[in-house]
């Protein structure tokens, strides 16, 4: 009984506040250390490998394969890790000073990561770019290819930091760099120093030169993008940054840099089996900038793209051959790029006309940029249309006219080497006059046209001020990927789509990384398609549906353009509406046929890489890529309904006369006032004019009595009728006068 009573008294005395004070901070404090620390354990030190096994470790990788659209096999990323151990010491030096150089210029001086030129840019990155990859020493480097997994997290950052340090307690430097250039990835399937040596340059690596080791040195940290396989100006490009970075590191002096980089690049042929190579090394930089390059070449990825290898296989056939028929006229390459306008589907992308023919057969024309000629006219009208400053019935006085420009005045010429007096828009374009072209321009302002261009997705025409008024006759370069989504934009009644290669990605588990999704998504392309749901089609419109109408119509008409190219040309496809343009530039060196119906796009260039002109008689708008453009649009539309661009209700009909453009009128006995055609319009825009028609005196040559010329002899002055815009005079019943007079501008 006395112990209860004793044990009732302590517990009286026991200050119960004071306890739960304490039993509180322990949960405030204690337990949420506790479940920290759990949760750091979990998220970086559970599972982490030890650096011990850099040493001997053998990674299992796994192929990436990239398909076409229906499954079939267009390239394995590698079939088997070729790895060839070497030593350190039995390497020339340069080859780990160039990889120092461009990869981690501290390597000697930091601990495994380096915080000011590595651990800073990489925050930066993470917050400003999204992008988890920067940062990284050639110790981080190794450890993330060789013991951690190729995902862009910063779980996996902090593990792959943690590690770096701890390596760099366990080894020393040359230990390192030793297990990474026997490690890291050079392409396809070399891994390691000694395998991308006998890939690219056919030897050992204790054989390579000092160019050679700058050139494998730039290649780690984007392989395909940095491949002397695929990119050979590119590939020059950083081998020359390397050897750039090894003089300021003082690895070399000046002269020795500029003597290195003067080195032409000459690597192997190579040995790979593959299908569409343009395109899948397309595909592979577009897989690059989403990936990292270990999770490309070791994650197992299974890439289904949007090439269609029937329409690809056949366009290379059909490129090839034609391209042998014009090798007397001085054309040595070709390309062609099929779409899917409505999605931005690249259907088949060949780069030249033999990937494996010569070292720049692998040069991709597809994404390079060239001289559009002709072909960018389409983009100029529609802009002019599209403000209503004119309309397809628009004269235009195709004369002798030079603009004012500096050094030297500007004047255009057509490529027939014929001036053809009054023409209206829709014969200007059809035929590709370069005279009512410029006039075009001048009214639109190359400012606006240069804006209005980002509007169609072309990226390449910048600063304005670097251009004049030949821009509308292919004056600036543009990439014919880009080409292929501004013509879209006519194809689409005014959305252009930018160009997709990539439907589906998924990992080695199945699991989906990405997929394409597109209202107007129909994946088997040989089964007939209607008109597409153009109310589905993303993006804002470049210009509007009646614009885009009249362009089309315009490109489609045979009539339009018969006078230039005659009414059975190579830009005819039988029983089919297809809108088609031509574009040839002035010095011969590159040749383009571009066209399309709503479901398919067709782009072709002829020319040769080292920008050689062709033959300047036999490479004219309708010959060189024309014929090449006609097969390959007859093989893909030869089961596919006949598809019209669909006309607004904004549009409407009327007669005009033929030599003025104005609308056509009836007197009391219902005949017309001039003989007319018919003519479509944007409903408003029907009495819209350019020139003027009217009497008046004028001067003229007493003896052939036409338009005299300024300082001309024998005239005088005589009541004429005559057409003026703002650049020329035209006299209408005069004698034949295939050079109207200049107007002073």
């Amino acid at each position: 009984m006395e112990f209860w009573k004793n044990l009732l008294q302590k517990l009286k005395a026991i200050n119960v506040k004071k306890v739960l004070l304490n039993y509180k901070f322990l949960l405030a404090t204690v337990v949420p250390l506790l479940g920290f620390l759990i949760f750091i354990y979990f998220f970086i030190f559970y599972n982490l490998p030890s650096p011990s096994k850099l040493k001997d470790y053998r990674s299992t990788p796994l192929s990436t394969h990239i398909y076409d659209r229906n499954g079939k096999l267009l390239y394995e990323v590698y079939k088997d890790e070729n790895r060839t151990p070497v030593k350190l010491k039995d390497l020339p030096p340069y080859i780990a000073k160039a990889t120092i150089a461009i990869e981690d210029k501290d390597f000697y001086r930091h601990g495994g990561i380096s915080f000011i030129s590595g651990i800073f840019r990489a925050i930066k990155d993470t917050i400003l770019k999204k992008n988890l990859q920067g940062g990284s020493t050639l110790t981080q480097q190794l450890i993330k290819s060789a013991l951690l997994t190729p995902e862009r997290t910063i779980q996996r950052k902090i593990k792959e930091i943690i590690l770096a340090i701890w390596a760099e307690r366990m080894y020393t430097k040359d230990q390192i760099l030793e297990m990474y250039l026997n490690q890291v990835a050079y392409g396809g399937s070399s891994y390691g120093i000694e395998e991308a040596t006998r890939t690219y340059f056919g030897k050992q690596a204790k054989e390579l030169t000092l160019d050679e080791a700058a050139l494998l040195a730039g290649l780690p940290q984007a392989p395909s993008l940095y491949s002397p396989h695929y990119n050979p100006d590119i590939a020059k490009t950083r081998r020359n940054e390397v050897l750039k970075k090894m003089k300021e590191q003082k690895y070399m002096d000046e002269k020795k840099r500029k003597e290195q980089s003067a080195k032409p690049v000459t690597v192997v042929p190579p040995k790979i089996n593959i299908k569409a190579p343009h395109f899948v090394f397309y595909v592979k930089s577009l897989l690059e900038e989403k990936y990292d390059v270990d999770q490309i070449e070791q994650g197992g990825l299974r890439v289904y793209t949007t090439l269609d290898l029937d329409i690809q296989e056949q366009a290379e056939k059909i490129l090839k051959e034609e391209i042998e028929k014009l090798e007397g006229l001085n054309v040595s390459n070709g390309a062609v790029l099929v779409t899917r306008p409505t999605t931005g589907e690249i259907l088949a992308m060949v780069g030249s006309q033999d990937y494996f023919a010569t070292p720049s057969g692998a040069f991709n024309v597809t994404t390079s940029l060239r001289q559009p000629g002709s072909a960018i006219k389409p983009i100029n009208y529609a802009i002019g249309i599209d403000r209503q400053l004119v309309t397809p019935a628009t004269v235009f006085l195709d004369a002798k006219t030079c603009f004012k420009s500096i050094p030297q005045p500007y004047c255009p010429v057509n490529y027939d080497g014929i001036f053809h007096g009054p023409v209206q828009l829709r014969f200007a374009l059809g035929s590709s006059y370069n005279v009512p072209a410029v006039k075009m321009l001048a009214i639109n302002g190359v400012d606006n046209f240069v804006a209005s261009s980002s509007a169609f997705t072309i990226t390449s025409f910048k600063d304005p001020q670097r251009y004049g008024l030949a821009l509308t006759l292919g004056g600036g370069e543009v990439r014919m990927t880009e080409l292929a989504q501004a013509f879209s934009a006519f194809s689409n009644r005014g959305k252009p789509r930018t160009l997709n290669a990539i439907l589906d990605v998924q990992d080695k588990i199945g699991k989906k990384l990405y997929e394409f999704k597109d209202f107007n998504f129909v994946k088997d392309i040989h089964k007939p398609l209607i008109y597409p749901n153009f109310l589905a089609i993303p993006g804002k419109k470049s210009i509007s549906v009646e614009t885009s109408f009249l362009i089309s119509h315009i490109l489609l008409d045979n009539n339009a353009r018969a006078q230039a190219f005659g009414s059975s040309s190579f830009l005819v496809i039988p029983k089919k509406a297809v809108s088609v343009k031509t574009g040839t530039t002035d010095d011969k060196k590159d040749n383009w046929t571009i066209g399309y119906t709503p479901n398919f796009l067709t782009a072709v260039w002829v020319g040769n890489n080292d920008g050689s002109p062709m033959n300047q008689y036999l490479t004219s708008g309708i010959t060189g890529a024309a014929p090449i453009w006609n097969k390959i649009m007859n093989y893909i539309l030869k089961d596919q309904p006949d598809l019209w661009p669909i006309m607004p209700d904004t549009i409407i009909g009327k007669q005009v006369c033929n030599d003025t453009g104005k609308l056509a009128s009836k007197d009391q006995e219902g005949k017309e006032n001039c003989s007319s055609r018919f003519e479509y319009f944007i409903k408003g825009t029907e009495d819209k004019q350019s020139v003027t028609v009217k009497r008046e005196p004028v001067p003229v040559n007493k003896n052939t009595d036409k338009l005299a010329q300024p300082g001309e002899p024998d005239i005088e002055m005589k009541e004429k009728t005559i057409m003026k815009d703002d650049y020329s005079i035209y006299c209408v019943d005069c004698a034949h006068d295939p050079t109207p007079t200049p107007v002073p501008h």
